[in-house]
């Protein structure tokens, strides 16, 4: 490369329909909300933001994207595992979740609008709209124990359904974008549902001569899950989980 010539400048040179991959890994600190039963016992899911550090074992995010800036198709991933423990009629009981969910999907830009102006990569500012379909796999794996009984049940169920949503975009100035995104998805039975949200505001800088976007954001990730578990009763898992997202998206 000249000493003259910048990334920049021959991102700017791109054609609209050069394929580009995105790879986005992301931190989530998730609050929980909701409740769980397994074995004919109704447990709640319920751990508060500052509870989050404590109750949190480990969690993955992450996102890949390939688009040639009209058409997309992308994979995303979720790993959180939780535990804690409440009391329900005198006796202390433990939860453990542990979820993965991944989910692949396609875009399509429709609608975008000039703002005037380029962005540091040399790309004209705009505001785009951009539906998506896919389809989301989910496992969960929860266990619930009672010490003082020496019970403890667990349960472990995946599921696919597909999902409907779209993402939008829009370059404040040369280097912030705010985007967003909502799907939802289960909408072919009522027995699993998921509803999908999450907004980020984005800063562009270059990492290793890469075209990188430093985002921090806000992500809420609804699923109610119902089935039958070995007890012959109803396994429910309806939690809705949320909290900020810090990350960033480098392009390839």
């Amino acid at each position: 490369m000249g000493e003259n010539t910048r990334p920049g400048d021959r991102d700017s040179r791109a054609g609209s329909g050069e394929w580009l991959v995105l790879a986005s890994p992301f931190v989530w600190a998730p609050s929980s909300n909701g409740q769980v039963s397994l074995a004919g016992i109704d447990t709640k899911a319920d751990v508060g933001f500052r509870e989050v550090f404590n109750n949190l074992n480990s969690v993955f995010m992450g996102n890949l994207e390939i688009t040639n800036r009209t058409v997309g198709f992308y994979v995303d991933g979720v790993y959180a595992k939780t535990r804690q423990s409440e009391r329900l009629y005198g006796q202390k009981i433990g939860l453990s979740i542990t979820q993965s969910t991944f989910a692949a999907g396609v875009y399509y830009r429709v609608y975008e609008q000039a703002l005037g102006g380029s962005t540091v990569f040399g790309e004209p500012r705009t505001w785009r709209v951009e539906p998506t379909v896919g389809v989301r796999w989910s496992q969960l794996s929860t266990k619930v124990n009672i010490d003082s009984l020496g019970f403890s049940t667990k349960k472990k169920t995946h599921w696919t359904d597909p999902f409907i949503g779209v993402r939008m975009q829009a370059d404040l100035t040369d280097r912030w974008t705010l985007s967003g995104e909502a799907d939802a998805g289960g909408l072919d039975t009522s027995a699993k549902q998921t509803y999908n949200a999450q907004a980020y505001l984005g800063y562009r800088t270059y990492v290793f001569e890469h075209p990188t976007l430093v985002r921090v954001g806000y992500r809420v990730l609804a699923q109610d899950y119902r089935t039958r578990d070995f007890t012959g009763n109803t396994f429910k898992y309806d939690v809705t989980q949320r909290g900020p997202v810090i990350g960033l998206s480098m392009r390839f």
